[in-house]
């Protein structure tokens, strides 16, 4: 069974939304995002990581958001076989997004050890789906 590990808020204001999570949840701050593609902070309770992205490059967030937008940008599932997760999604007719998870790639390796790395997906309703095999800093990978 994929188990939900991972969400993705993008805002305009990553630094105070940090700051929200961190005081009222008690969130901890596992790492931090800085290059030419986004900017923020990533945030755990130890079973959930929580990636609060300013975007800088349009390209970056893929589908139909842009460096202007807030709110869900993606959840994340870690599964136990990426390639069995991928074939699954294929057949629900939901295609890899590639140039988005291009940029994850670039994102996530530093520092990460390759944790945070995953493929991206187009899912219903616009919402992108993260899929991982190694799961993502902060998150429990039980």
């Amino acid at each position: 069974m994929a188990k939900l590990k991972h969400i993705a808020i993008a805002t305009q204001e990553p630094e105070a939304t940090a700051r929200f999570y961190r005081e009222v949840f008690d969130l901890q701050i596992v790492g931090r995002a800085d290059s030419d593609d986004a900017e923020g902070y990533y945030l755990s309770d130890g079973d959930v990581s929580i990636a609060v992205l300013r975007f800088k490059d349009d390209a970056v967030p893929g589908g139909s958001f842009g460096t202007g937008y807030t709110g869900i940008h993606h959840i994340g599932f870690q599964v136990a076989d990426a390639s069995d997760a991928d074939a699954k999604m294929k057949k629900a007719n939901s295609h890899p997004m590639k140039a988005v998870s291009a940029a994850a790639v670039s994102n996530g390796a530093g520092g990460h050890g390759g944790r945070n790395v995953g493929l991206k997906y187009s899912g219903p309703d616009g919402v992108i789906i993260d899929v991982s095999q190694r799961g993502w800093v902060g998150a429990d990978s039980d």
